[in-house]
């Protein structure tokens, strides 16, 4: 057995950083992720790859499931929440693959999610993500 220090980041560990780098956001943010859910899997599965045209599951780190807020409709009823899902696997991969820094690659591919729920350019989830890193 491997002694504990060894072993790879679980589930828990990117979901700790990923809810610390939401807490870090603008208050505006903050105030419109109340129901967004955030899920963290080892991989995503077989539907959402062939939908995404997508065959090794390593090169998904993160996708938004939902409307940006902008398309959002007050007609819309018995919809699923929102969802946020960081694949734990792929986003260790990348880890490993360009080491970069586990909080910084798990900041990276959270703020990139989120700007998904408010229909961000990919200018302003960087920008967003600045204001992050910065605090």
């Amino acid at each position: 057995m491997e002694p504990p220090d060894q072993l790879p980041p679980d589930a828990e560990t990117i979901e700790t950083i990923a809810r610390a780098t939401i807490a870090g956001l603008p208050r505006a943010f903050l105030d419109h992720l109340g129901e967004v859910v955030l899920l963290v899997e080892d991989f995503a599965d077989d539907e959402t790859l062939d939908a995404l045209g997508i065959d090794d599951p390593y090169d998904l780190t993160g996708l938004y499931h939902g409307h940006p807020i902008g398309e959002k409709s007050s007609m819309e009823t018995g919809a699923l929440p929102d969802r946020i899902h960081l694949y734990r696997r792929a986003i260790l991969d990348e880890w490993i693959a360009t080491g970069v820094g586990l909080t910084e690659l798990v900041r990276h591919v959270t703020i990139h999610e989120i700007g998904h729920h408010f229909g961000l350019s990919d200018a302003d989830m960087h920008a967003l993500e600045a204001t992050v890193s910065d605090q």
